[in-house]
């Protein structure tokens, strides 16, 4: 690589990582600001924070949304995996369709998909809340799954599957002691991911809630609507500081389930 592009690279990336990080950090600062606005920084407080925790709705909320993410990235990790393994199973030709039926779910725009979600459950008469949400949850992270399932799967010699039936495994030995520790780290990344859309999904959640049940973007998009309130800094900086967590937890997972595929390689 030329070395003249590099310093101009390193400020790219900086300016990058700015924009992205300046206006989350700016919204975290003003969480503390005992003013009530977010133009002039008067004293520090907790008493945004203590408002929030002692919302007893908002903490429903908090709960509704967490049970909706881990019910609905493991059914579509689960329901992903085996949609990956008999995409994998098939012929080139059609691989490359269903692989693009996949995609094709990805690249929609949500709205369109929250709209089809609606219509759908209107016309099969599902009450719109908790099962409604549970579903399209589901339904949206299952492409997601299979796109980073697929490529573990093409890293897979198949020669470590011949070798397991020589030796007599039977198909689920070889399905439960070859494979799936092989793909176990797409297995986890599309888990965390499609926890990740769930937690972030706003716009098909809008359309498929009903009354009594919410999730926290809505939460968060009804709060703004009323007015800038530093009770949304506080929520959005509890968010921000779980999904670093989150991060972390994903990072390590993954990178002890990497080794584990390098012994196994070994």
């Amino acid at each position: 690589m030329d070395k003249r592009t590099t310093p101009i690279a390193k400020i790219f990336l900086i300016a990058v990582f700015l924009i992205l990080y300046v206006p989350i950090f700016f919204l975290i600062y003003y969480s503390f600001n005992s003013g009530g606005t977010m133009s002039h920084f008067k004293g520090f407080t907790l008493d945004w924070y203590r408002q929030l925790f002692g919302d007893t709705r908002m903490f429903i909320i908090v709960l509704n949304t967490l049970v909706i993410a881990l019910l609905s990235s493991l059914s579509a990790t689960v329901i992903g995996v085996f949609g990956a393994l008999a995409i994998y199973s098939y012929k080139r030709r059609a691989k490359n369709t269903l692989l693009s039926f996949n995609n094709v779910l990805i690249v929609s725009p949500d709205v369109i998909i929250g709209a089809s979600f609606l219509i759908l459950f209107t016309m099969a008469g599902i009450q719109l809340g908790f099962m409604s949400v549970l579903l399209s949850h589901i339904a949206f992270s299952i492409p997601i799954v299979v796109l980073l399932v697929l490529p573990k799967l093409n890293e897979m010699r198949p020669s470590l599957i011949d070798a397991a039936r020589d030796l007599g495994a039977s198909n689920w030995h070889v399905l439960s002691k070859v494979v799936l520790p092989f793909i176990s780290p797409g297995i986890l990344a599309g888990f965390f991911m499609a926890l990740t859309y769930s937690l972030d999904d706003f716009a098909v959640t809008f359309f498929v809630t009903g009354n009594g049940f919410t999730t926290l973007s809505v939460e968060i998009y009804s709060l703004a609507r009323r007015g800038i309130s530093l009770h949304i800094n506080a929520l959005s900086a509890v968010l921000f500081l779980f999904t670093i967590v989150l991060v972390i937890v994903y990072y390590f997972i993954s990178r002890r389930s990497s080794m584990k595929t390098m012994g196994v390689r070994k």
